[in-house]
């Protein structure tokens, strides 16, 4: 039976008779900040295939991310759940086989699932996939056109296409332009210096890289005819790996790239609608007309698709456990306003890319040691820290500017501070009174005494907590 699908965009109406249920590819790249690409204003990333996708399908310019951490932010999207909500909150974590993995409903509506490239999730996670590939090539990309090409032609597909670029050490090839140092454009939080400059250069390698994937896949899409019949999402699980980003709750840490084009459904446009990626699973299996189960706690953004104006949520919510260093960061997005609370504000804010290992870090941690950093570069070596923070996009975007003592905004604060409790009620959070300790001290050296602690929620149980928290006023 034909279901006439009429979509009202800001831009015009698209109609379109669907006979059979759509294909979706979602391209999953690591360590990937949002505007380190063209169509987000950066001046000096080449990614013209991800540049052409963002001017013929929708650019979400308020899509965020769970958790800005390796596994436990992929463990979220898969299961559409909270990181605390997951059983599998801190790296290196694998996610219970009693908890959901939305390709499992895929399947059970008909449709051939593959996941090929970066896992990290561990094995309960492979009953969602006909097939499941460790990818090849040096970012795992190069197996996603021969997948496919060869896929059975009588089903749907979904394919969890997960890249391992722009994740270190990086790996420089043809498949990708290389950038000169003097060129890249270095935030305001990093130093501006050699080291880091050469290091920003080589990671927008491997940006690029997965601008020449996607084009790839588009391009395939294409010659089979079925670029029509295809949803294909772009986006990161955490953002890229320097100080002061990845693991952050920052926008540089915790804001993804977010693209999704279908020509002659979707119709161009800019969205400023907020987007959480656990929702992605509970927008997929509407679209595709499969059974949500009912432990997701997303919302499904498909009015977006449809009007890019439309409103799905009026809140995100993000957190920071363990990785590495011990840590419990929460944070709350309302409109352009960012509230984080630190559980740990005696701490420095550290992980891996932020001790003096790789080089923007190492350079970072020698101009301290010189006396040479400026205010805002300084975030990492900060102890005490505050415990509370308040940001205001719209006029500070590198959340450089701490407004919790401005008694202007003391509304907003308060507001902030009262949904970010309810949230953290409803859905089981906690800080752990036995937390997972440093893996490392903040020189890069590894300690001894490390173990696994008890991670946030688990004393109240919330791996069979369902409640979403608050998502409208």
């Amino acid at each position: 039976m034909k279901r006439l699908i009429i979509f009202i965009t800001a831009v015009g109406f698209f109609s379109l008779a669907h006979a059979k249920q759509p294909n979706f590819i979602l391209f999953i790249t690591d360590d990937i900040s949002w505007d380190d690409l063209g169509c987000y204003g950066s001046k000096v990333a080449k990614t013209p295939h991800l540049d052409r996708m963002a001017r013929e399908g929708l650019l979400f310019r308020g899509a965020y991310l769970s958790i800005s951490s390796c596994s436990p932010s992929r463990c979220s999207i898969i299961s559409g759940r909270y990181p605390h909500n997951t059983g599998a909150a801190e790296l290196h974590t694998t996610l219970p086989a009693d908890q959901p993995v939305f390709p499992e409903a895929l399947q059970a509506a008909g449709y051939y699932t593959v996941l090929s490239g970066k896992h990290h999730m561990g094995k309960a996670v492979d009953r969602g996939f006909n097939k499941v590939s460790g990818g090849k090539g040096p970012g795992k990309e190069e197996d996603w056109v021969p997948i496919l090409q060869e896929r059975p032609k009588d089903k749907p597909f979904f394919f969890w296409f997960a890249s391992s670029d722009a994740h270190r050490g990086w790996k420089i090839n043809k498949d990708a332009p290389t950038y000169k140092p003097e060129e890249v454009e270095v935030p305001p939080y990093l130093f501006d210096g050699p080291a880091t400059r050469k290091d920003l250069a080589e990671y927008l390698h491997e940006v690029s890289r997965t601008d020449h994937y996607l084009g790839e896949l588009r391009a395939e899409l294409k010659r089979q005819g079925i670029e029509r019949d295809t949803y294909i999402i772009y986006m990161a699980d955490n953002g890229r790996p320097f100080p002061r980003c990845k693991t952050r709750l920052y926008d540089s840490g915790i804001r993804t790239p977010f693209l999704i084009a279908r020509p002659g459904t979707i119709a161009p446009a800019v969205t400023d609608s907020l987007i959480s990626s656990i929702d992605i699973s509970a927008t997929i299996l509407e679209l595709a007309g499969a059974k949500k189960d009912k432990r997701i706690q997303g919302v499904s953004f498909a009015p977006i698709l449809q009007n890019p104006k439309a409103t799905v949520r009026d809140y995100v919510f993000a957190e920071h456990n363990w990785h590495v260093f011990q840590a419990h960061e929460r944070m709350v997005r309302w409109k352009d306003w960012v509230l984080i609370r630190n559980g740990y504000p005696d701490r420095q804010n550290l992980c891996m890319e932020s001790d003096p290992t790789f080089p923007a870090g190492r350079e970072l941690w020698a101009m301290e040691t010189a006396g040479q950093l400026q205010p805002a570069q300084r975030d990492i070596f900060l102890k005490p820290r505050p415990a509370l923070e308040l940001y205001d996009l719209r006029n500070d975007p590198h959340q450089l500017r701490n407004l919790i003592a401005n008694k202007k905004h003391a509304p907003m604060l308060s507001d902030l501070v009262r949904v970010l409790d309810r949230w953290a009620e409803d859905t089981g959070d906690t800080v752990p009174k036995n937390p997972t300790n440093d893996r490392q001290d903040a020189h890069g050296k590894r300690t001894k005494n490390h173990k696994r602690g008890t991670m946030p929620g688990e004393e109240r149980g919330a791996t069979k907590i369902n409640h979403p928290g608050p998502i409208k006023e």
